[in-house]
């Protein structure tokens, strides 16, 4: 089925949009909420809850700032959208002030002091995705928190109590289920029953909530107070790190107060690039997103793709061997900057992508091996959530943060009430281990100690002229930094107003496995055909990413909500 034909493109008006989303719109009579996009005169948010839109606006109306916004909304998730907004998990945020300088704040999270290269090897010597994936094993020391708090402290303007109160709130009052989460709760029955403090958490008296019930997490309301008052020592130390300990403890995890203690996100230098005129500012290292997404428009820039015509053969053919390409080098290359010498400028670089270009060939798919790294990163689950924050000043905000698999590794800390991540998964396999269906065994990116797992979360802001653009980003694990790609492309290349350009259809590939992943709709049966006997794997899949988006009107100067119609919690919440 196309998405433009069932989603069609809302026109943006001048007027406020608004759809009463939970709260009636009464008790916030200055903001406008709304699932489909939303013009606004002053401040946005767009996410993937209407409670945390709502959150960011309200922090936006009341003087905040969009570093404000972007922390009271990421708390309110931490409620509202379980299944990956967190406290427990970590992620990356972008930050574009209004005089064009820019800066980003690494809250990844860390492999415990334990930590080593074959800690994911069962007993038999062998590789275990259940350790990798699903045990305390799997568990990262969480970075959420200190990144908020390290925001705050460098550019937030609002006190931090009443940033974080509305998550307080959300989760100590309840907030209304919405049809898409208690689908995804009922869907999670029988695995949350392995974990009874997450059974206890989403589920009344062992039965699914239904739509329009409301949630009550008293646990997690506890937990978000201490952080409240305490700031990031409410998280890092006392109750809620001793909570945290004895969990790690009873179920063989290796994270200790220690861990917790010594865990500190950090301020980095943005990766930048240019395309057709426009500047891209995003994540650096250690999210490979900024570093190949900057890698593919540079390659992609040396040809005419407004000529092929968007979603041809010919168009998807280039991106798919751009992608080919910078995912090899993903995993060749791209880890932790501290504990790995990454060579992004080179990667970066116009004129490596010369080189590059001049191994595409015009009709022909190149092949795709494990043997095309030396030595012989890891699955990244598609549970993710973005959001985009403008303010009334100009200043932009794109962050990208997850528990990495849906709901993380399903084990909510008894008594604090949150659900911790599972991101050990992302540190490749073991040494050595590389294989078509995609994993990954190259040397920067294996467990040690302190070490921050690869990432592919690409929160990104585009800007031109010296003036701020679009605030972008996805969720879908490695297919994030090919969602952003194309949204780029579409505006750069194609033209697409906002909602286009969000809703178009997309692709996928990530060198191994060596397939084309196309949206159902992407390209007619006619042109599939003919893209494969270019050479290339096609299969069909159903949605790839999430992208709630935030685009600035060039005449009005106006931000635009766009939030992605593939999420249809998506709220685009303005004043």
């Amino acid at each position: 089925m196309n998405l433009r034909q069932s989603l069609p493109p809302v026109p943006l008006s001048a007027a406020l949009l608004l759809t009463a989303c939970n709260t009636p719109a009464a008790a916030t009579p200055d903001i406008a909420v709304a699932h489909g996009a939303l013009r606004s005169e002053a401040g946005m948010v767009v996410s993937a809850y209407p409670d945390a839109s709502r959150a960011g606006a309200e922090t936006l109306r009341s003087g905040g700032n969009a570093v404000d916004a972007a922390i009271a909304t990421g708390f309110a998730l931490a409620v509202t959208h379980p299944v990956a907004g967190n406290i427990g998990g970590g992620g990356f945020m972008v930050i574009r002030f209004p005089d064009g300088r820019s800066t980003v704040v690494d809250f990844r999270e860390k492999a415990p002091l334990r930590a080593h290269p074959e800690m994911f090897l069962g007993e038999d010597g062998e590789y275990s995705s259940r350790i990798h994936h699903r045990s305390h094993l799997a568990v990262g020391v969480p970075g959420t928190v200190a990144g908020f708090a390290l925001a705050h402290e460098k550019y937030g303007a609002s006190e931090w109590a009443g940033l974080v109160e509305p998550a307080v709130a959300l989760a100590r009052d309840g907030f209304e289920v919405s049809e898409r989460l208690a689908g995804s709760l009922a869907g999670r029955l029988e695995a949350f029953r392995d974990y009874p403090a997450t059974f206890a958490q989403f589920f009344r008296e062992g039965e699914p909530y239904a739509p329009g019930d409301i949630l009550v997490q008293a646990d997690l309301a506890a937990t978000l107070q201490r952080i409240r008052d305490r700031g990031r020592d409410g998280f890092y130390a006392g109750e809620t790190a001793r909570l945290l300990a004895e969990e790690m403890e009873r179920g063989g995890g290796w994270i200790t107060e220690e861990d917790l203690a010594r865990y500190r996100a950090v301020e980095r230098k943005p990766v930048r690039g240019t395309y057709r005129g426009y500047d891209i500012i995003s994540m650096a290292p250690p999210s490979s997103g900024g570093t190949a997404l900057v890698q593919m428009l540079n390659v992609l820039e040396g040809f005419d793709l407004a000529a092929m015509g968007a979603n041809t053969p010919a168009h998807a053919h280039h991106l798919v061997e751009a992608m080919r390409r910078a995912f090899r080098d993903r995993a060749l290359f791209l880890a932790d900057p501290d504990f790995a010498d990454v060579p992004v400028e080179r990667l970066t670089s116009k004129a490596y992508a010369d080189e590059i270009r001049g191994t595409i060939e015009a009709h022909a798919a190149s092949p795709s091996s494990p043997s095309d790294v030396a030595a012989g990163s890891g699955w990244e689950s598609d549970e993710t959530t973005h959001y985009s924050v403008v303010d009334a000043g100009g200043m932009a905000v794109s962050v990208t943060y997850t528990l990495e698999g849906g709901y993380g590794s399903y084990i909510t800390v008894p008594g604090a009430g949150f659900l911790l991540n599972n991101e050990m998964g992302d540190f490749n396999a073991r040494p050595g281990l590389t294989d078509e269906r995609g994993l990954i065994g190259t040397e920067p990116n294996l467990a040690r100690p302190e070490q921050r797992m690869l990432s592919s979360m690409t929160p990104t802001i585009l800007a031109r002229d010296g003036g701020l653009v679009a605030v972008i980003g996805s969720p879908g694990g490695r297919t994030i930094i090919n969602t952003v790609l194309q949204i780029v492309v579409n505006v750069a290349d194609f033209g697409m107003s906002p909602t286009e350009a969000v809703t178009s259809r997309r692709l996928h590939h990530q060198w191994l496995p060596n397939v084309a992943r196309l949206e159902e709709g992407y390209m007619s049966e006619a042109d599939a055909y003919v893209l494969a006997a270019m050479g290339h794997e096609i299969a069909w899949i159903r949605r790839q990413g999430i992208a709630h988006c935030i685009f600035v009107d060039p005449d009005t100067g106006m931000p635009v909500g766009v939030p992605d119609p593939r999420d249809s919690d998506g709220t685009a919440a303005g004043y």
